[in-house]
Parts: C-alpha cells; sequence; structure tokens
C-alpha cells in the first residue's frame, strides 16, 4: 500500500531551542518541517518551498507576525497556504487582528503539544475535504459545460506538423490553456496561456480569457491584421477593462504561421521563452518575449519577432509545469536542465512524439502544476 505523502511545515519562530522542540515533535508526529528563524528568512524559504501550512511566531525582530501574514496576503502565491499563529501572547486584540487576517488558528505555546498536533491535523484535514469538495465541482462543471479549453487533437497546416501534450495536475481542469485557430489557407495562430495562480480554481477564468482571445484574432483577420503584437495589446486591453477578469493575471504565447514564407511570428505575455531547434546547425535556442502578464497593467510592452524556419527545424512552446518540479526540499524550477534535456532528445529523434514518450519516461521530480507543451515542426 503506497503511504500518504507526509504533511509539510514551514515553522517560523527567532527561538531556536523552541524550534528544535517543534521540529523533533512534528517529526515524529510524521510531519515534514521546514524551519526559518525570521520572517525575512521564511520569506526565502517560500521561493523554493510549498509548506501545506505555516505557523508563525507572532514576536520576532525585523518584522512580527501580523506584518509577515500581511506581506503574504500581498503575494498571490502564497496568500493561500494556511497560515496559523503561534504565540506566548494571550493578547484578545492581537489574536483578533491575526485572525481577520485569514489566520486559521491562534495557538497559545504553552498549549499541550498533543493538542497542537491535533489541531493542526484539523485545519489540514478541513483544508483537503474543500480542495477534493472543489475538485469534484470543478471536473462536473467541466463535464457538463463540455467545454474544452485544449484541443482534442492537432490542425492540419501545409508545410507544417503541429502536435502539442497536455496533462494537468491531479487529474484536475487547470489554468492552461492550448488553442490553434485557422483563419485561411496561409495563416494559422497558435494560442498557449497559463493563468497564474488560482489553484485547481484557474480553469474557471480560462474560457473567459480563450474567449477574448479568439475574438480578437478573428476580427484582426477581418481587418487584414496579422500581427501578433497588435492582437495582445487589443486582448490586454480588454482584459484590463473586465471587472471579472482584470485581476485575473495570466501569460500567453501567440504564434501566427505563415505557410507561404515558411515563417512564425512570434508574440509573447509573461511567458517563457521559447525554443528554436535548427536541424542544419543540431542547435537549440531560446527566443524571449518582452511583454508582460496579461492584465497585469495596460501597456504591456508587447513586440513581435519573425522565425524564419528551414526544413525539419522545430519549435517548442510550453508553460511553467514543464520546468517546476517538487524535491525532497521543495519545490524547484529550472529552465535550462529542462531546454538541455530536450536538445539531447533531439539529437537521436526528431519526432515530436518519440521525443514526447522519452522525455517524461523519467521524471526530474514531483509533478506540481499543468503542463503544456507544442510542437512546430517544419517539413
Amino acid at each position: 500500500m503506497t503511504q500518504a505523502t507526509p504533511n509539510k511545515i514551514l515553522l517560523v519562530d527567532d527561538n531556536p531551542f523552541f524550534l528544535t522542540l517543534l521540529v523533533e515533535g512534528f517529526k515524529t508526529a510524521g510531519m515534514e518541517c521546514v524551519i526559518a528563524d525570521s520572517a525575512f528568512d521564511a520569506i526565502e524559504r517560500l521561493k523554493t518551498f510549498t509548506p501545506d501550512i505555516i505557523l508563525s511566531d507572532y514576536e520576532m525582530p525585523g518584522m512580527n507576525g501580523i506584518e509577515f501574514r500581511k506581506h503574504l496576503m500581498q503575494d498571490r502565491l502564497l496568500r493561500d497556504i494556511p497560515f496559523a499563529f503561534l504565540s506566548s501572547l494571550r493578547d484578545k486584540d492581537v489574536a483578533l487582528e491575526g485572525l481577520d487576517l485569514q489566520a486559521i488558528d491562534f495557538i497559545i505555546k504553552d498549549t499541550p503539544f498533543d493538542i497542537i498536533i491535533s489541531k493542526l491535523n484539523s485545519i489540514l484535514l478541513n483544508v483537503q475535504k474543500q480542495r477534493e469538495l472543489s475538485t469534484l465541482e470543478v471536473q462536473a462543471a467541466a463535464k457538463s459545460l463540455n467545454i474544452k479549453t485544449i484541443p482534442i487533437k492537432s490542425p492540419t497546416v501545409n508545410g507544417f506538423d503541429i502536435d502539442f501534450w497536455h496533462r494537468p495536475f491531479q487529474e484536475i481542469p487547470g489554468g492552461d490553456f492550448i488553442d490553434f485557430i485557422p483563419v485561411n489557407s496561409r495563416y494559422t495562430f497558435v494560442v498557449l496561456g497559463d493563468i497564474m495562480g488560482k489553484k485547481w480554481q484557474a480553469w474557471y477564468f480560462t474560457f473567459g480569457y480563450l474567449s477574448y482571445v479568439r475574438s480578437a484574432v478573428r476580427f484582426a483577420a477581418l481587418d487584414n491584421d496579422f500581427s501578433t503584437s497588435s492582437i495582445l495589446r487589443k486582448v490586454n486591453s480588454i482584459i484590463c477593462l473586465d471587472d471579472v477578469l482584470k485581476d485575473i493575471l495570466s501569460s500567453l504565447s501567440l504564434l501566427l504561421i505563415d505557410t507561404e514564407n515558411h515563417s512564425v511570428l512570434y508574440s509573447g505575455a509573461g511567458d517563457l521563452p521559447l525554443l528554436h531547434y535548427s536541424a542544419a546547425s543540431g542547435k537549440l535556442r531560446s527566443i524571449a518575449s518582452e511583454g508582460l502578464l496579461l492584465g497585469l497593467f495596460p501597456d504591456g510592452g508587447y513586440n513581435e519577432q519573425q522565425i524564419i524556419l528551414e526544413n525539419n527545424d522545430q519549435l517548442f512552446i510550453f508553460t511553467d509545469g514543464m520546468i517546476d518540479f517538487a524535491t525532497p526540499s521543495g519545490k524547484k524550477s529550472d529552465y535550462n536542465l529542462f531546454a538541455d534535456k530536450i536538445s539531447d532528445l533531439l539529437k537521436t529523434d526528431t519526432e515530436f512524439k518519440q521525443l514526447k514518450e522519452k522525455l517524461f519516461a523519467e521524471s526530474i521530480g514531483t509533478q506540481v502544476d499543468d503542463c503544456s507543451i507544442i510542437n512546430v515542426l517544419k517539413r
């Protein structure tokens, strides 16, 4: 029988003796602990480690527990991590202030340790139940609406082979979305986006983004406007005015395949640099965009680049789930490692189907996000 993954706790306290006691106690209870001796240290730890819960002291030098919690509340990637205070203070006003910041509990330090363990287990169990309920709701909604944010099959484009691969995180529809939009016999648009944060709730916002992108592409084509940067500017302007989506940020890679010029026009919004493989040189290079995430500012600074493809050249466009992975020491991101893996595989396998099978045969670490990758091959 597979054992359950231990709950991960970030312990924040400036008292090393008390931290040692907590770590020993939590380890005995089967929990995994990462410690920080200040709020500043904790903020650094959270760059590479995502705990199931944060347990923080209130009285700490430099930044106290309330200030630490306020800092986390401003970060869309950290605000939803369950947070509890563990303090020697019995001040009712301090406790209420912490709970007003959506802290789940305010535990007094001299509480018997078995009760602290019980409290944390109860918190984590409730969080898990809520996550499972949200997962079921998303899956039910996806099934009943029958609206796809990932295509069923790849498009047919003269002179090009286009393929893609997508794996949702924990089999839950997530924030990645893919689309292929042929506008005539010459031009086909390729879309890859990723709603930032929101975890399993991100799926609900993909429809709004996709609708705006599709509409912008169609209207631009009617006006004979085939500028990817122009289309991104229009989409971003609409997003920033949308009351529902204006606070929902998304990355976006927008490519226009031109079958007559054998080229690709590329613009990006906060996306990862795509990879261009030259069959003639056998080398892989990164091509980065300059645009900001959609919805961040009205002026996203979007530019466009033309990529000329020779026979058997390939482009790889992917979301950050492809470069993020979990290790025993926490979450890591390694773009260069992923690029090196692709480069090594391309030396022997040029077909995306073969490359895909080998690329994911041996995972670097545990999947932590939706994984999406698109391959464009010039024939």
